[in-house]
Formats: structure tokens, C-alpha cells, sequence
């Protein structure tokens, strides 16, 4: 079991720390709002209204060591600054920020943050990816800068074919991480010799670029 800290209970905030709990994690939770807290405590191991920029107030929750932390102060870029520099001085070495602009997730950055979570953006993405005019593209996941995975159903070029003769490593430069057969509603790992069929969809990993080809296969 892990302990988050949790600072901002917006909607992503909020989102977070129930999904984490109920993974069986201890998740500490911090707002100014008192309604947001309420409506959050009893779904989480510990729920305060305060400041989550004061190192009083987070050393008070038992923040100190914790081994992850979460900001998503809304749009107030000073208090997620602060509040990622309180948790840092409190030990707690991995630190996730939602961020609302580039400028924003260029700051978190250069003070050291694990990562910056830009969610509008990557929704945005995902829906221009799903919607550009590629009808074999089910679903576009965004893992970092210039890197995602996508699920997208087998093209007739492909369909009767094993992976190994299509050798997409070496064509399009991706991996394929998993079948999905949709018939069964099963995902596995991928069998180079498996035939592909007009049931199963892909799940393959890459370059912005290398996905934009492969998406155009016909």
C-alpha cells in the first residue's frame, strides 16, 4: 500500500483520489473548499480543509514522506508551485501536476516535477485523432511527448495475416502490445504467428508520426 497526498479536489482531483483508494491505497486529501471535502471524505483515509501550499498544514495531515503527490490547484499556477514545493520539502519525491497552458507545464518542469498532466489538451488530442477522417481508430491514448499508444481494427491489407509477416517494427517502426479480439471480449498478448481476423483489433505503441502512417493503411 502507497500514500498519496492529494492537493485540490476538483474534478480531476477528486477523480484521483477515489480511483486511488479504491486501489487500496492510503490517500490524504486537501482542500480549501469545504463542501469538496465533505463530499470526498468518506471515500478516502483522510480529508482536511486547508491550505495546501502551507508546510504546517501538510505536515499536520502526515504528508511528510508520502510517496506521491498530486496538485490540481485549478487555474492558481502560484499555489501549485507552492504546494509542489511544500510536499517536496516534506520528502515526497514523486510529484504530478495538472497544468492548464504550456507556460504552466513549462514552470512545473524547471522546478523538478515528475510529471505535468495537461488533461484538456490530451482530451483534445484524442478526439482529433478519433475523428480526423480514420475510421479503423478506436481509441487514442497519449503517454508522453511524442508517444502513444492507439486501438485501431485490423485493415483489410492486414486481415489473414500473421504479425510476423507484417513485421510492423521494421515497416512502420511501432509495437504491437496486445489483441483485442472483439467477438470474445478478450485482450492477450500478441502471437507473431496468430492470424489476424476482421473480429480483432490492435493495440500498438509509437511515434506520433509512425501511428499517423499506420493509421492510413488501408
Amino acid at each position: 500500500m502507497k500514500r498519496f497526498v492529494i492537493i485540490g479536489l476538483g474534478n480531476f482531483g477528486s477523480a484521483a483520489a477515489d480511483a486511488l483508494y479504491r486501489q487500496g491505497h492510503e490517500v490524504i486529501v486537501v482542500d480549501q473548499n469545504e463542501l469538496a471535502v465533505d463530499r470526498i471524505a468518506p471515500l478516502v483515509s483522510r480529508a482536511a480543509v486547508g491550505d495546501g501550499r502551507s508546510l504546517d498544514v501538510l505536515e499536520r495531515l502526515g504528508a511528510r514522506g508520502a510517496n506521491s503527490g498530486i496538485v490540481s490547484t485549478g487555474d492558481d499556477i502560484a499555489a501549485s508551485i507552492l504546494a509542489s514545493m511544500s510536499l517536496r520539502d516534506l520528502g515526497v519525491e514523486e510529484l504530478y501536476v495538472k497544468v492548464i497552458s504550456r507556460d504552466h507545464a513549462r514552470v512545473m518542469e524547471r522546478i523538478g516535477v515528475t510529471e505535468t498532466i495537461f488533461p484538456e489538451r490530451e482530451s483534445a488530442l484524442a478526439l482529433a485523432a478519433r475523428v480526423s477522417g480514420k475510421e479503423s481508430l478506436l481509441n487514442y491514448v497519449r503517454l508522453g511527448n511524442n508517444f502513444s499508444i492507439q486501438e485501431m481494427a485490423v485493415p483489410d491489407a492486414w486481415n489473414h495475416r500473421t504479425l510476423r509477416e507484417l513485421d510492423l517494427r521494421r515497416e512502420y517502426g511501432v509495437i504491437v502490445v496486445g489483441v483485442h479480439d472483439v467477438l470474445l471480449d478478450q485482450i492477450a498478448a500478441p502471437d507473431p504467428d496468430a492470424i489476424l481476423k476482421d473480429s480483432d483489433t490492435l493495440l500498438i505503441a509509437g511515434s506520433d508520426e509512425a501511428l499517423k502512417a499506420v493509421a492510413s493503411v488501408k
